[in-house]
């Protein structure tokens, strides 16, 4: 239409371009501020600014030609059957079966190749292996699917993911050629295969899976010998290696409590529908476990495999008093330009908060503040004495604040700077209001397990041990302390190191009984988290949903039978799906803002 601006008629051709792309009338595109998602058939992509920058207007088109190409070229449920049980062997499959469909649907295509490599620069900047310091903090699934790419398209990845690749790339090549993968790269099942294969001579099919493994390692040696004689036979090699892994999946399933396999069954139903975010199935999040169904089995029994080395330590425990310094000043000076926004918002929140207690004095005192409305009787009898007030203590709602933060290591740069602050701030404004305020940490105290794995070893790896890491919970700031002893610990945060993995239930419940032993009549519970609980050595040999669970079952607990308020801020993750209050943020920049609106929310309510 005439009046459409170009923005509208941008909109217009890219829904067009992907029912088009994915051969799907009923397809539809929206708009959002939201992570990208697909849905069936239902496509959500970032709304480039109205001025249309070239750069986001290829971010748009390529999270659109992405979502199509997955329409039109991979069979969810094909690939559901196959797929390995490992959560983390699994999120490896589905990011080199995305790369499969990308590379497959831009052949010949400069233009969707061109879109598709600019979502990817996005997807990737946010990703772990753009942060990545050595070997063990590179997510294998990003990295394969990268590498994966690179040998089915010829093109380079992207410049933020190179220093990860780099400590990575040899020991790949060492082990499996990944170039195979463009043989099969029109054959979904007979790509299967050559995954399959692939991920054996990884070794990230192991344990109850094992077995299995040397059969099907084989079909698929002799399906690739027999690739000269048709592509039928390559099916049928295919359709046998399809088969065992399905039976696989059933042998665990039967092995599993019971409870544990209604849940898996439903997330397989959920990935057939082909709903995108829950695993790395879209290359969204890769490297998180499956999403659990949201009741839980009774039979579900949450462990610590041995809490010998568990630790609750202080920022001075950690680090002595001269680094906390030049860590803080290193918080200042990184966020000197966001301090003024932040406080901003937090004089807004003390003037809400303020307007709400019932001020009452007590007058003619001898000391206090001077009383200016009794001037008067001064200047007319000179003889009198200067008048006080002395404001009375007053309870404010007797409210006590905990703000646990996620301290994990894909919260390292901007989202955890900004947490760092946004807790400093929010300390210091609600201990003018008389609100005392904690501030927590959780992290883990080695990537991938420490001491516990090593004990669960030399024990000759029993089943389903539980977790098998060892947890590290850091007080930053007790309730009790004042915000200006504790402000250097805040800096901790800034440490080299110190972010690791998550284990989000029993953090939970060690902020939520810290609270419960406070005197205060009204408690309140505030989580800052990037996403779902992870640390890969409690999934590679528990159920993909392990802590998942036992999150959802500490939320459960102490939202439905706990005084405790709990409310919760997710950063770039969907945390709606845990906590009952939760909102998400895009952006590490809005979280100061959405920190106050909450705890102003709730302090209002009746």
């Amino acid at each position: 239409m005439a009046n459409d601006t170009p923005l509208d008629r941008f909109k217009a051709v890219l829904g067009g371009t992907a029912r088009a792309l994915a051969d799907e009338p009923e397809v539809e595109l929206a708009y959002s501020a939201d992570a990208p998602a697909q849905s069936g058939k239902h496509l959500k992509v970032p709304m480039p600014a109205r001025t249309l920058p070239a750069e986001q207007v290829a971010e748009a088109r390529g999270f659109a030609d992405g979502f199509a190409l997955r329409l039109r070229l991979h069979d969810a449920v094909l690939h559901q059957r196959a797929a390995p049980v490992d959560p983390v062997a699994r999120a490896v499959y589905d990011a080199v079966e995305t790369a499969r469909v990308e590379a497959l649907g831009s052949r010949g295509y400069a233009g969707i190749g061109d879109n598709l490599a600019q979502a990817l620069e996005v997807r990737t900047k946010t990703d772990p292996i753009a942060r990545a310091r050595n070997r063990a903090e590179v997510p294998l699934s990003t990295a394969l699917g990268l590498l994966a790419r690179e040998a089915l398209t010829g093109r380079a990845s992207p410049q933020a993911a190179e220093a990860g690749l780099s400590l990575v790339r040899d020991w790949v090549a060492q082990r499996t050629d990944l170039s195979a993968l463009a043989l099969a790269l029109d054959d979904q099942r007979a790509f299967q295969s050559l995954a399959a294969k692939m991920l054996a001579e990884l070794e990230l099919v192991e344990g109850e899976q094992q077995p299995d493994e040397t059969d099907e390692g084989g079909e698929e040696d002799a399906a690739e010998d027999e690739g000269s004689e048709g592509e039928s036979d390559d099916a049928a090699e295919g359709g046998a290696a399809e088969g065992e892994v399905e039976a696989r999946g059933e042998e665990r399933r039967s092995e599993d409590e019971q409870g544990e396999g209604e849940e898996f069954d439903q997330d397989a139903d959920s990935d057939m529908d082909g709903e995108p975010g829950d695993e790395g199935d879209e290359g969204m999040q890769p490297v998180r476990p499956p999403r659990p169904r949201d009741d839980l089995s009774p039979q579900f029994d949450y462990k610590p495999w041995t809490t010998q080395f568990d630790e609750v330590v202080t920022a001075t425990d950690l680090c002595d008093a001269d680094e906390l310094a030049r860590l803080r000043g290193y918080l200042d000076q990184q966020l000197a330009h966001l301090q003024s926004a932040v406080s901003k918002l937090a004089n807004r929140l003390q003037r809400r908060l303020m307007a709400q207690q019932n001020r009452s004095w007590d007058f003619d005192q001898e000391e206090g503040l001077l009383d200016a409305a009794r001037l008067a009787r001064v200047i007319v009898s000179p003889g009198q004495s200067l008048s006080y007030k002395v404001e009375r203590d007053t309870d404010f709602r007797d409210t006590v604040v905990t703000l646990l933060i996620d301290n994990s290591g894909s919260m390292r740069g901007r989202p955890i700077s900004i947490a760092a602050i946004s807790a400093d701030i929010l300390a210091r404004t609600l201990e003018r209001c008389g609100v005392k305020t904690e501030i927590l940490g959780f992290t883990t105290r080695a990537w991938k397990g420490g001491q516990s794995r090593e004990t669960w070893l030399a024990a000759g790896r029993p089943q389903q041990p539980g977790r098998l890491n060892d947890i590290r919970h850091i007080v930053y700031k007790q309730a009790d302390e004042p915000w200006r002893r504790a402000r250097q610990n805040l800096g901790l945060m800034m440490r080299e190191g110190l972010l690791k993995e998550n284990i989000d239930g029993e953090a939970l419940l060690w902020a939520h009984n810290r609270l419960i032993a406070r005197p205060e009549e009204r408690r309140i519970l505030m989580v800052i988290s990037d996403g779902a609980p992870v640390d890969d050595s409690t999934l590679s040999v528990n159920s993909g949903s392990y802590l998942e669970r036992h999150l959802r079952q500490v939320i459960g607990w102490i939202e439905q039978r706990s005084p405790v308020e709990l409310i919760a801020i997710g950063i770039g993750h969907d945390v709606t799906r845990y906590y009952a209050r939760a909102v998400t943020i895009m952006d590490a920049e809005q979280l100061g803002g959405t920190i106050m609106e909450q705890l102003a929310s709730l302090f209002e309510q009746e």
